[in-house]
């Protein structure tokens, strides 16, 4: 039995919705769920697991048409799914009434319910949110028969909030493959047994690294995984840098070289700099051009002025100046009180600058 297994799609959300390239984010996320949708007719798979979050949000009915559409072009592939926290069952949800292509199956109920497939011989377990949270572990004492059939688990969560779970003992259960979603990275929690897809787009900046969905093939004789392969399919990278600065960077360098980085790595990707190191206390590096140019989410400057404070001491020895570098300045400061006087004497110098 081959499938994929993937979820978070997060269909309807806009990330970045506050920078230029917010719509067309919000596209990719429709467009890599489309690609990976024609990823399984080419890989002629017979399931494809969705584990919570299709949507973002509770789905109005022309997104309900729409990726009923998508799955209808994949008639021979089952496509099996469960409510996240995102998108749970409400009573009004228009899920409830929505009639979807024959090959989809959905595991609304709040408990355990399953759904058997008798041409490959396998059952999908998994239940739907109902609420925004789900505090129990609900899979802590899972009841299955032990029998000749391939067993999923479908389930959403994995933190204190949404279905807390205990992972050693998930391991130990008699399921072929836990298909697990809620956490946005792809991670395999065990070998060939149990993993997180992650969302196939990134969704801010915090979630770097590859994105994609898993692919898996069970054995029809022992009901194990053969294989389990990530498939890479974001668009884009969130990707954090960190830049070191001296007392000798300009403007125009520091500029220069973070171009150069983007264009090596991709103009196509999104950034977040942090600049870090010592610079020349009469300069403010001032990027927002940079930005204008390039996908740049966030600039975080953590760098230093570089003040000779002996130098300093010795031309205000008997004023404000003199006297917070004395108060101070001590050997193996913290990195707090390394700022404090940074900013400290930096403020102090342009008060001084500002009334002579």
């Amino acid at each position: 039995m081959k499938f994929i297994h993937t979820g978070d799609i997060h269909w309807g959300m806009c990330p970045d919705a506050d920078k230029p390239w917010g719509k067309e984010r919000a596209q990719a996320i429709k467009d890599t769920f489309r690609k990976i949708v024609e990823k399984a007719k080419e890989l002629d798979v017979d399931c494809m697991f969705i584990s919570g979050d299709l949507f973002h949000r509770q789905p109005l009915m022309k997104d309900l048409k729409e990726v009923n559409y998508l799955f209808s072009t994949i008639p021979g592939v089952k496509v099996i799914l469960i409510a996240g926290n995102h998108d749970k069952i409400r009573g009004n949800s228009a899920l409830l009434s929505f009639t979807w292509s024959p090959n989809v199956t959905w595991l609304m109920d709040e408990t355990l319910t399953s759904v058997y497939f008798e041409d490959i011989n396998t059952e999908v377990y998994g239940f739907s949110y109902h609420t925004t949270e789900i505090k129990e572990a609900r899979l802590e004492d899972i009841q299955v028969p032990l029998n000749s059939r391939i067993q999923i688990l479908m389930a959403h969560g994995g933190d204190a909030a949404h279905l807390p779970i205990n992972f050693n003992s998930l391991e130990l259960s008699p399921f072929s493959y836990i298909a697990l979603g809620h956490i946005h990275k792809p991670r395999v929690l065990a070998e060939k047994k149990m993993a997180y897809c992650g969302s196939p787009e990134p969704l801010d900046m915090t979630e770097t690294g590859p994105h994609g969905f898993y692919t898996g093939e069970i054995h029809p004789v022992t009901k194990k995984v053969t294989n389990l392969t990530f498939v890479p399919m974001a668009q884009i990278q969130y990707i954090p840098l960190a830049v070191n600065v001296t007392k000798e960077t300009t403007n125009m360098e520091l500029a220069s070289r973070i171009a150069q980085e983007i264009k090596g790595r991709g103009e196509h990707n999104i950034y977040r700099f942090r600049l870090k190191g010592m610079r020349d206390p009469e300069i403010d590096f001032d990027l927002e051009q940079l930005a204008s140019h390039y996908r740049i989410c966030e600039i975080l400057d953590d760098s230093e002025p570089q003040y000779d404070f002996s130098a300093l001491f010795a031309e205000h020895p008997s004023d404000m100046i003199g006297f917070f570098i004395q108060a101070l300045q001590k050997d193996n400061m913290s990195p707090v009180e390394k700022k404090a006087l940074h900013y400290g004497v930096n403020a102090l110098l342009h008060t001084t600058d500002e009334r002579s």
